[in-house]
C-alpha cells in the first residue's frame, strides 16, 4: 500500500502541513512584545487535562505566550482571584460561571460530559431501590419511622449540579429530604455509597467510579450521558485581558483548538495526560475518556453564534434560581460571552477539515463535531418494560375540556413548556411514557377509554413539537388513584410523565 493509499500516514501527513501536531507551528508564530504570561486558574478534572500537560505548554511557547495553570478548588476563590487581577483566564462548569459571576466573559468552550457524571442509587443496601419512584417510598417509609436517609457529593461541582437538576425536574425528588453530606471529592462521595454503616440512599459521583458502582450492582438512574447538555464546561478571560490583550486570546485559543484537533485524530496523548493527573491506569482513564466530549472550534463556534449557548445559559440559570442559587435568570445572555476570539482557530480547524474530509469522513465529521449516534427505535413494549428514572415535574397542569380530550390553552401552554424540558434529554437512551389517569366518576369503561385517548393526545402534541423520543401513552382510569385522596376529586385527574431507561 502507498503512502497515498494508506489513512493513517495521510491523515498524519495533513495534520502536520497545517500545523496541529509535531513542530509544525509556523503558520501561527508570532513576535512578542512586553509581557505575554497569562495564569489560568482550573482544578484536576480530566477535561483541563490539555491545560496542564507539557506538550501544551510548549505549544504555547510556539506562539509567543507563557501560560501557567494553578489549581483553585474554591469556586468563589477562583472567581475572586480573576476579579483581584491575580489570574486571567479560568477553566469552569456553565453553572459556577453564572453562580459566581466573575468579572470576565466565556470566550470558548471546553466539553460536555456525556457519563462521566453520575446519579447512583444504593441498591447494594437497598435492594428495591431501582428509580427515583422507589426512592421517594424508602423516603417515606424512612421519614414515618423518624429517620433521614443522606446524599452524598462533592459541592460546587458537577455533582452537585446534577443532584439540582433531579430536585427541580423530577416530581418526587426534593433534596430537602436528605440530609446532604458534602465531600471535596467523588471518591468520597463513592467511599460513603459502600459503607453499610453510612445511611447514604444516593450519590452523585464521577468516573471512574460511575463504572465501578455499575459493576458492582449499583444502579446508575441518571448520568450525563441522559442529558448531555447539562454539564458544560467554559473558558473565561477577564475583563481586564479583553481589553489589554484581545489579541493574545485569539492567539491561546488558536494554540488550544489545534491541541484538541490532534487529540480527536489520536487520543493517546490525551488519555496518558488523564491517567498522570488522576494517578488511574490507562483503562480507567480511557473509561474516564469516553465520557467526556470535547468541543473542537468549529462545533464551539457554531455553540456561540447559532443561538444554541444562549439557550444553555437560559436552562442553566433557570435551575440555578429554581434551587435558590441565583436570584434571577440573566435578561442579556448574549452579553455574558463572545464569540470574536475563536474566529481564527475555527477557520483554521475548517481548512483542516477540507483536506481531510476526501480520503477521512469520519475524522472530518468528529473535528466539526458532526458525528451523531443513529437514532435507535425502541418498540411499544420495550418502551412500556423499561426500568423507570422518574417522573418530570410537570410545571402548571395538563388540562382537558370536561369529558372530553381536547386540551384546553393552558394544557397546550403547559405542553410548550413540557416539550422544552423533555428535550433536554438523550432519545437514544431516555423513553417517555405519558401515563393518563381520571377520576372515579362515571362509567369505568369510559374512563380507561378517555384517559387512553388524553394519553395518545399529549404524545401527539409532544411529537408535533419537533420530539424524537420514544413515546408512549398509557391509559390507567382510575386504577391508580392517589392515596389519601378522594377517589372522586379532580386532582385525580392527572398526566404523568415518566422517563424511562431504553437501549
Amino acid at each position: 500500500m502507498s503512502k497515498r493509499d494508506n489513512p493513517v500516514v495521510l491523515v498524519l501527513a495533513l495534520l502536520v502541513t497545517v500545523g496541529i501536531i509535531g513542530g509544525g507551528f509556523w503558520m501561527w508564530k508570532i513576535i512578542t512584545s512586553g509581557s505575554n504570561q497569562l495564569k489560568i486558574l482550573g482544578d484536576t478534572f480530566s477535561g483541563y487535562s490539555t491545560f496542564r500537560s507539557p506538550e501544551f505548554q510548549e505549544v504555547v511557547k510556539e506562539v509567543g505566550l507563557s501560560l501557567t495553570y494553578q489549581d483553585e478548588f474554591d469556586q468563589a476563590q477562583r472567581a475572586q482571584l480573576l476579579n483581584q487581577g491575580k489570574a486571567d483566564l479560568l477553566v469552569t462548569t456553565l453553572d459556577q460561571f453564572l453562580k459566581q459571576q466573575p468579572q470576565g466573559k466565556i470566550i470558548g468552550l471546553i466539553d460536555r460530559t456525556v457519563g462521566a457524571d453520575a446519579v447512583v442509587l444504593n441498591t447494594k443496601k437497598y435492594p428495591s431501590l431501582k428509580s427515583l419512584l422507589d426512592l421517594d417510598k424508602l423516603v417515606q417509609q424512612k421519614q414515618s419511622q423518624g429517620e433521614n436517609l443522606n446524599i452524598a457529593y462533592a459541592g460546587d461541582t458537577p455533582s452537585e449540579y446534577l443532584a439540582l437538576l433531579l430536585s427541580t425536574r423530577f416530581e418526587t425528588f426534593k433534596l430537602s429530604d436528605f440530609e446532604v453530606k458534602e465531600v471535596a471529592d467523588a471518591s468520597e462521595a463513592w467511599q460513603l455509597l459502600q459503607d453499610s454503616n453510612e445511611n447514604v440512599a444516593i450519590a452523585v459521583v464521577w468516573e471512574p467510579f460511575v463504572t465501578q458502582a455499575r459493576q458492582q450492582g449499583y444502579t446508575v438512574v441518571l448520568s450525563s450521558k441522559d442529558a448531555p447538555k447539562a454539564i458544560v464546561d467554559v473558558i473565561v478571560a477577564s475583563d481586564r485581558l479583553i481589553q489589554s490583550k484581545s489579541s493574545k486570546i485569539g492567539e491561546l485559543l488558536e494554540a488550544y483548538y489545534r491541541r484538541i484537533d490532534a487529540n480527536v485524530s489520536d487520543p493517546s496523548q490525551l488519555q496518558k495526560q488523564i491517567a498522570e493527573d488522576g494517578n488511574l491506569s490507562t483503562k480507567d482513564a480511557g473509561t474516564v475518556l469516553k465520557g467526556i466530549d470535547f468541543f473542537g472550534a468549529v462545533e464551539a463556534q457554531d455553540w456561540m453564534t447559532d443561538g444554541t449557548l444562549e439557550t444553555r445559559i437560559g436552562s442553566t440559570a433557570a435551575v440555578l434560581v429554581l434551587a435558590e442559587e441565583m436570584n434571577q435568570v440573566p435578561p442579556n445572555p448574549q452579553e455574558l460571552f463572545s464569540s470574536q476570539f475563536i474566529t481564527k482557530a475555527a477557520s483554521n480547524t475548517e481548512t483542516l477539515i477540507g483536506l481531510v474530509r476526501p480520503d477521512n469522513p469520519k475524522l472530518a465529521d468528529r473535528l466539526a463535531g458532526d458525528e451523531e449516534e443513529p437514532n435507535i427505535p425502541s418498540s411499544d413494549p420495550k418502551v412500556k418494560k423499561a426500568s423507570d428514572i422518574g417522573n418530570l415535574q410537570v410545571r402548571g397542569e395538563v388540562k382537558f375540556d370536561s369529558g372530553s380530550a381536547g386540551l384546553t390553552n393552558e394544557g397546550k401552554q403547559t405542553l410548550v413548556n413540557l416539550a422544552q424540558e423533555i428535550q433536554e434529554f438523550n432519545t437514544q437512551t431516555v423513553g417517555v411514557r405519558v401515563i393518563g389517569h381520571t377520576s372515579k366518576t362515571g362509567d369505568p369503561g369510559f374512563n380507561q377509554q378517555l384517559s387512553q385517548q388524553r394519553a395518545q393526545i399529549v404524545v401527539n402534541d409532544l411529537r408535533n413539537r419537533g420530539l424524537q423520543h420514544n413515546f408512549v401513552p398509557e391509559g390507567k382510569g382510575f386504577s391508580e388513584p392517589i392515596a389519601g385522596m378522594s377517589p372522586e376529586d379532580p386532582r385525580q385527574q392527572r398526566t404523568e410523565i415518566r422517563l424511562v431507561r431504553i437501549n
